[in-house]
């Protein structure tokens, strides 16, 4: 991968290329993208940058402050590897052109700031982490509202509903429900797929660990990134979900990180490996801790713990991710954390005991979330359980699902909904303003448009409630 502006253009000169292709973040975390032509490559292009309009993105400007700059990040160029016209993509940062300042609500922003913050602390040097961001590949998907009619219809070869249809001949092997889950090929029908998205990931520079079918029928997959540091991470999932989509498409499929697109079946997680490092050294692992985690661990935890209603607001941003975050699913819905338990908010793999693999991975986050903006959150969480030295408590090693209701009542509960996720964002969030990571107008506009959401929500009939009240 290309380090300085001079490496980029001589990996384009090398590689053909025709077209250079801007791309950035949004708010809510959608990439955005313009094009320019090979000509205006120049290494002055990564010190002026290129003008946009910011009004027209979802969280940036009003109108009568449009004009925005991106600067390219060298560091993250990469060719399309699905384009037919030669074109490299470059992420690129957001700036103000009057100031030439770093704008507030550019999500890459914020993850940077968190990263300089953890150093600022002293706590650590470097942070890793380690997404595990679940998918649905459909067949055919259709969705439609209107004033008089709302529905939705999502189809694949391999789901069990489709055990009886008349395929010509339908040949079986169809994934019963929550039995996705690592059975090989003919009822695997999408390894080819995810071989075909690994690799492609490997050629643009994103190393991969495994990929496989996921519990769910009906398309779930799971591709296992290889750790690497905050922003760095959160440019690979957003390469990830492009490389998932188009080979997908490629294929004549379609594929989706909803968290919830099927009723009755696992819904997508995005469990999230995280730890603190101090030049080379792992500040996680003690051989003689529980689970061979340090004390410094524990009071990440208890920080990720203690603020997780509020990092719902941003890890499960969706009012769908609260379909996924109920019992029986394999979600955590209780805020207890444990080695090896998947029914645990925070879950302590003990794979190995190799000191660099000791990690802790907060289980409740979805692919639907912003990642920049996401992991900078429960960085910030879990930085403030260790300067405040907040306890966890006791792990919880047992099957939280099937605890007896005294014993459950004992464990807080996750917010159920959207809107209680980011009521508690509103009375917790002083923790994400140290060291000017978020600030009050990032966490003020992320609320309102998520409001947004939820109001339009609750104004349209559900097809539902025609099954539950079309006979009053």
């Amino acid at each position: 991968m290309p380090d300085t502006p001079s490496e980029v253009i001589a990996m384009a000169r090398q590689e053909n290329v025709q077209v250079i292709d801007l791309r950035f973040t949004d708010l809510l975390g959608t990439w955005q993208h313009f094009s320019i032509s090979l000509r205006e490559l120049s290494e002055e292009l990564f010190e002026d940058g290129v003008g946009f309009d910011g009004s027209s993105i979802r969280g940036f400007q009003e109108i009568h402050e449009s004009d925005m700059i991106l600067i390219p990040d060298p560091k993250t160029a990469f060719v399309d590897p699905f384009l037919e016209v030669p074109t490299m993509v470059i992420i690129c940062d957001v700036v103000d052109p009057i100031t030439r300042e770093r704008y507030s609500r550019d999500p890459r922003y914020i993850a940077q700031k968190a990263e300089r913050y953890l150093v600022g602390t002293g706590i650590a040097d470097t942070s890793y982490w380690g997404p595990e961001a679940e998918f649905f590949i459909f067949n055919d998907v259709r969705y439609d509202v209107a004033s008089n009619y709302s529905y939705y219809f999502v189809d694949s070869h391999e789901g069990i509903w489709n055990s009886g249809r008349d395929e010509n001949p339908n040949l079986a092997h169809k994934l019963r429900y929550k039995e996705g889950y690592f059975p090989t090929p003919p009822s695997d029908t999408l390894q080819d797929i995810r071989s075909e998205i690994m690799l492609t990931l490997e050629r643009i520079g994103i190393p991969c660990e495994v990929h496989h079918h996921e519990v769910a029928t009906g398309g779930q997959g799971e591709v296992d990134l290889h750790y690497d540091t905050l922003t760095r991470m959160a440019d690979k999932v957003m390469m990830f979900k492009y490389v998932v989509k188009m080979v997908a498409r490629r294929h004549g499929m379609t594929a989706t990180f909803m968290p919830k697109p099927l009723f009755g079946d696992n819904g997508s997680g995005m469990h999230t490996h995280q730890s603190l490092w101090r030049r080379g050294v792992n500040l996680f692992y003690d051989e003689g801790g529980y689970a061979q985690l340090s004390e410094i661990g524990r009071y990440y935890i208890g920080g990720l713990l203690r603020h997780a209603p509020a990092l719902l607001a941003f890890c499960a941003p969706t009012v769908n991710s609260y379909r996924r975050l109920v019992p029986g699913y394999e979600a955590p819905v209780r805020l207890a954390y444990s080695q090896r338990n998947r029914s645990a908010c925070i879950r302590i793999p003990v794979y190995s005991r190799d000191p660099k693999e000791k990690r802790i991975e907060f289980r409740p986050p979805d692919p639907s979330c912003n990642p920049y903006i996401a992991f900078a959150a429960m960085l910030m969480a879990g930085i403030d359980g260790v300067l405040n030295r907040i306890d966890p408590g006791e792990p919880v090693d047992k099957n939280i699902y099937d605890l007896p209701p005294e014993e459950a009542k004992a464990i807080p509960m996750l917010p159920s909904s959207l809107e209680e996720a980011l009521r508690c964002l509103e009375a917790d969030y002083t923790f994400l303003l140290r060291g000017d990571v978020f600030t009050e107008d990032v966490i003020q506009m992320w609320i309102d448009f998520k409001r947004r959401e939820i109001n339009a929500l609750s104004i349209h009939p559900h097809p539902y409630e025609f099954y539950l009240y079309y006979d009053a």
